[in-house]
């Protein structure tokens, strides 16, 4: 089977059920007629940027990077509003301070975000560098920001 269609089923697979492991989803794409190695299921989690995320059931599942899954936007959004303390503009970037050690889940707040102008963030321990990809768009990334925290 061609690495795109594996790929396509293993997308499908993670949308349509709570696949915790490697294994399980190597069992998945098993019973799908689809055999795989260890070695190339890890490969496709990789390459499609999957990650774990706390599914509503208490237990960690795969995803989509920066999907949002059952409200994990939600309250990342949720401690942006209660870590964020200013934002600045520097050039094409804004520059955000947080309370200490909040800095990295808030610049994952905003990934998860979607925001198409947003090129990516850099994130310390109190600062988040983003990166907008046209000086153009600072004021309507600004704005909305500033509805998030309302």
């Amino acid at each position: 089977m061609k690495k795109y269609a594996r790929q396509s089923k293993i997308l499908e697979l993670i949308e349509a059920y709570e696949i915790e492991t490697q294994e399980d989803l190597a069992e998945y794409l098993k019973k799908a007629g689809i055999d795989v190695t260890q070695a190339t299921v890890s490969r496709d989690i990789r390459e499609l940027r999957l990650v774990k995320v706390l599914s509503k059931s208490g237990k960690y599942k795969y995803a989509v990077m920066g999907q949002n899954t059952e409200g994990t936007t939600d309250r990342l959004i949720k401690i942006f509003k209660n870590s964020m303390i200013s934002v600045d503009v520097a050039g094409h970037l804004l520059v955000i301070k947080t309370i200490p050690g909040a800095a990295q889940i808030c610049a994952s707040a905003i990934d998860s975000l979607g925001i198409e102008e947003i090129i990516g963030t850099i994130a310390g321990d109190d600062t988040i560098f983003v990166a907008i990809n046209s000086i153009e768009k600072i004021k309507e990334i600004l704005s909305i920001f500033n509805e998030l925290l309302s």
